[in-house]
């Protein structure tokens, strides 16, 4: 076997059309771009979403909101959640690993403890934010309240 004897698998190689070869090709004339306008010139480009003179969808479709660039968006869980959860599975330390494990936030997720609910244990919580109420019923039932 020589360098010089390799060729392509057979089939693995397909010719590509070739247009403007005269009428006889199939593909002569207009060369597939039909007749005249701006699509049939050499160098056409149409601009980015652009829909033909219809009103684009960009335009079309209303702005809406916008996104603070300082806002902080919280994941909040309340006092009756952390009561059903000493209830149930017996937890009295609450920390953002507690959480995750729990599945209430995910990696990266700001954590509030708001005060909706009662709450009847003495437990310990370690979040990003505290609302006051949540602060002082946790404190009332002799827990501890720590934030980040």
């Amino acid at each position: 076997m020589n360098l010089s004897e390799l060729k392509p698998a057979k089939g693995s190689i397909k010719k590509g059309r070739r247009v403007a070869r005269g009428q006889a090709s199939g593909s002569g004339g207009t060369a597939g771009r039909g007749h005249k306008g701006a699509k049939s010139r050499s160098g056409y480009k149409s601009k980015r979403g652009f829909e033909g003179g219809q009103m684009p969808l960009q335009r079309r479709v209303p702005k809406r909101g916008f996104k603070s660039l300082n806002g902080i968006t919280y994941r909040v869980i309340n006092l009756s959640k952390l009561q059903e959860l000493v209830d149930k599975k017996n937890i009295t330390e609450f920390n953002l690993d507690t959480f995750k494990k729990l599945g209430f936030i995910s990696r990266g997720d700001v954590l509030k403890v708001l005060g909706n609910g009662k709450l009847t244990a003495a437990i310990q919580v370690e979040a990003n934010a505290v609302s006051q109420k949540a602060k002082e019923v946790i404190e009332a039932q002799g827990g501890k309240v720590s934030v980040i």
